[in-house]
């Protein structure tokens, strides 16, 4: 395992995918580097491309308000991070290749963080780390105790920008898994 600025050092110059020769900064991850909450999503867009700072667009914005909202801050409360550090073009999913050459990066970042919970942001997010028979619809809100620990799965917030109709149930999880924060912090 590496430590924390070898990894970043790595992913910095990591070229396994296509993704690497075509990114303008990698986005490696952002947040309290020993939270108990970890959020994972898929890959960076525009915005987190340009700025290197994962979740940072119109879709992060969301994530970040409606997390504040319940008194979750990113510096305080969690680390949040994607599958694939580098954007694919037109903001695509990742091609299995891509996420597979990222994945060990995200272990080596949970296992560095240590969290107690872990939130897969999308269907993406959630096929790779939950596994494909889960889907993001049917299974969103559903909790599993896993190599100690706890995941769920919801809506990644620009689901929610795309069908406004998701909204409810996007906070309805984040409120859950502010309650398991809860639960497992005394």
């Amino acid at each position: 395992m590496l430590r924390w600025k070898e990894l970043y050092e790595e992913c910095l110059n990591c070229h396994k995918c296509s993704l690497g020769e075509k990114r303008t900064n990698m986005v490696f991850g952002d947040g309290n580097s020993k939270a108990d909450i970890i959020f994972i999503g898929e890959a960076p867009g525009a915005d987190e491309d340009r700025t290197g700072i994962p979740f940072v667009g119109r879709a992060g914005q969301l994530l970040t308000k409606y997390l504040q909202d319940i008194n979750l801050y990113r510096n305080k409360d969690y680390y949040i991070c994607n599958i694939c550090k580098c954007r694919p073009e037109k903001n695509r999913t990742p091609y299995e290749d891509e996420a597979k050459a990222c994945i060990q990066y995200l272990r080596n970042q949970v296992a560095l963080v240590k969290p107690k919970i872990i939130v897969c942001l999308g269907a993406t997010a959630m096929r790779y780390i939950l596994g494909s028979d889960w889907r993001i619809t049917r299974d969103r809100g559903k909790w599993v105790e896993k190599k100690g620990f706890y995941m769920t799965a919801t809506f990644h917030p620009s689901a929610i920008l795309r069908d406004p109709s998701k909204n409810e149930p996007f906070l309805e999880d984040l409120k859950a898994i502010n309650e398991k924060y809860k639960e497992i912090s005394k």
